[in-house]
């Protein structure tokens, strides 16, 4: 059996110790051992309850022979520094979504990883679940004839005033945190020759940052893709994929629990139906892909991590009203 990866984190963000620590910990091919922080005390406590090392400060960590991979859950601004430091010192890196705030940096992440043969992947989680292959599947098979438009939602209630989504020079903002969501959705299902039509932002004066947002993206043969995300809603999280004889559902597209039954709506002429699938983690499961992605040294969809950033940087500009906000290359050139 191959060795688990020996992987360390950096930060102990809410996600990190709700989710990704536990994971680590659990998973056959992965073993943590340290957790990072530039805080000693609050590395600590962090790393008290799995055993693992503490460490003052990130460098360390990359100074460190016996770390194989890190994990980045910093605030996204920061992500771009600490993933090129990591990778620059030969470790493979499970960054937090956005990989980065701007897409020619994230091109050059991407490139670095490919040169030096190390593994580089966004946690993205929501596209290893199972439940996304079966609606693809449905799709193949004409379930719903063919597809005409595309609908995806995530939102979530307001966070505490101090949190870090509220601080622009954290890379705060519904379009880097909830907006990822519904745009790769968006690429999962219509590809990459997606373009943006319009998109709007809501800014929230107190804090300088876009707390909702809405886009309009299309395919060069005219299937639409409906965006919404924000940070001051009821919870969203769906996807909804609408054909020519009918349409499927989704809901919990995003963020299912790992004990949470998904089912799956869909819509015909003919009636309805809901298909219940098996429970899956999909923190365990991406846990899995990137240990795989470790031992075979590659860049797991680094395409749509590429395009996702052009989108995204787009719909910015398209919202702000931006002369330069064409459309981004559609072969997701940088």
């Amino acid at each position: 059996m191959t060795a688990p990866v020996r992987i360390a984190v950096l930060g102990c963000a809410d996600i990190a110790r709700r989710r990704m620590l536990p994971a680590f910990a659990a998973g056959e091919r992965t073993e943590l051992v340290a957790v990072a922080a530039r805080d000693r005390r609050r590395a600590e406590e962090t790393a008290r309850p799995y055993g693992c090392r503490a460490v003052e400060g990130y460098t360390a960590v990359l100074e460190d022979e016996s770390v194989e991979a890190v994990y980045v859950p910093l605030p996204a601004a920061l992500h771009a520094e600490w993933t090129e430091a990591a990778l620059r010192a030969g470790k493979h890196v499970l960054a937090e979504k956005p990989l980065t705030t701007d897409r020619h940096r994230t091109g050059r992440l991407l490139e670095l990883a490919r040169e030096r043969g190390l593994a580089l992947m966004e946690n993205v989680m929501f596209v290893h679940h199972p439940q996304h292959a079966v609606v693809r599947k449905l799709l193949a098979d004409g379930t719903i004839g063919e597809l005409r438009s595309l609908r995806a939602e995530f939102t979530v209630p307001r966070r505490p005033e101090d949190d870090i989504r509220y601080r622009p020079e954290l890379g705060g903002g519904a379009l880097w945190d909830t907006g990822v969501y519904p745009v790769r959705a968006a690429l999962h299902y219509l590809g990459s020759e997606l373009a943006v039509a319009g998109a709007v932002l809501t800014d929230d004066p107190r804090h300088g940052v876009d707390v909702s947002g809405a886009a309009l993206l299309s395919t060069p043969d005219g299937v639409t893709a409906q965006l919404a995300f924000g940070l001051d809603h009821g919870y969203r999280s769906v996807c909804e994929l609408v054909g020519s004889r009918g349409r499927i559902v989704l809901d919990r597209a995003f963020t299912p629990a790992a004990d949470h039954v998904p089912r799956l709506r869909i819509e015909c002429g003919t009636g309805s139906e809901e298909l219940c699938l098996d429970p899956y983690d999909q923190v365990a499961g991406t846990v899995e892909a990137f240990a795989g992605a470790v031992r075979a040294g590659t860049v797991p969809d680094g395409h749509a991590c590429l395009r996702q950033a052009d989108l995204l940087e787009e719909i910015l500009g398209r919202s702000r009203g931006r002369a330069d906000a064409g459309p981004t290359r559609r072969d997701g050139g940088p």
